[in-house]
């Protein structure tokens, strides 16, 4: 996977080598930035997604503790480069990821590049099962991912779904939830509740259905009064949930 990374280093030499091995050594980094003081390290942070931050120790109106304190939901792992062996202990209670040594082992780096990467693939596998849309069949809720995290429901909320090619509208009674998955993969993760794939367009939830309408195939009127046309190759599997 690609780490985003920082280097946050007063020493332009320093600055100079990190960038040089980690271009030559470690394809996998993307470097979006350097800075050379807290300040503008901060402003580099707060405007990135970062994976990694190569943070030097000692530097001018401060030390990288002083960042660090001023980032208390950091979302990155921290790798401190310093010339200094006094910060280990300091380094581990800021739970850095890493602690490199000047001058700057290449095996080191490389090591410290594949350390932080295993962590973030880790990170990353346990945030896309927690943000996959799913459903627990105990206690009928499912998860439904966001920017910012994701969104709990029961089941028994969903009104009915409509496809929108690859995603999928959720209707609730006073809410619309559009989600990256197709009306299919809900039908099947539904498929042990009381909802029904009426056209291919839609699948309801049979237990908000409040009127049935006849015709070749008919309708059916949900409980917030929206009207769905049924196919008629459907027809039956729908009326078997009133037999």
């Amino acid at each position: 996977m690609k780490l985003n990374a920082l280097i946050v280093e007063d020493e332009a030499n320093s600055r100079e080598i990190l960038r040089n091995y980690l271009a030559k050594y470690c394809p996998t980094v993307n470097l979006v930035g350097e800075a050379a003081t807290i300040k503008e390290g901060l402003a580099l942070i707060n405007n990135n997604d970062l994976d990694v931050v190569f943070l030097d120790v000692e530097m001018p109106f401060g030390n990288a503790f002083d960042l660090l304190d001023q980032l208390p939901d950091r979302n990155f792992e921290t790798v401190f480069v310093t010339a200094y062996n006094q910060y280990a202990i300091d380094a581990l209670n800021a739970h850095a990821a890493y602690y490199l040594m000047k001058p700057i082992s290449i095996d080191e780096l490389i090591k410290a590049v594949d350390y932080v990467a295993a962590i973030r693939e880790k990170e990353k596998a346990i945030e896309n099962r927690v943000l996959t849309p799913k459903f627990n069949k105990v206690d009928g809720k499912i998860t439904l991912p966001h920017q910012d995290g994701f969104q709990v429901l029961n089941v028994s909320d969903i009104l009915y779904c409509k496809a929108d090619d690859n995603y999928t509208e959720l209707y609730l009674e006073k809410q619309k939830i559009l989600v990256s998955k197709t009306l299919k993969y809900f039908e099947d993760a539904l498929s042990d509740y009381t909802f029904a794939r009426v056209h291919k367009s839609y699948l309801v939830n049979v237990n908000e259905i409040v009127k049935y309408k006849k015709g070749k195939g008919g309708s059916v009127v949900i409980s917030n009064g929206k009207e769905i046309m049924v196919s008629a190759s459907r027809k039956k599997d729908l009326l078997s949930f009133f037999e």
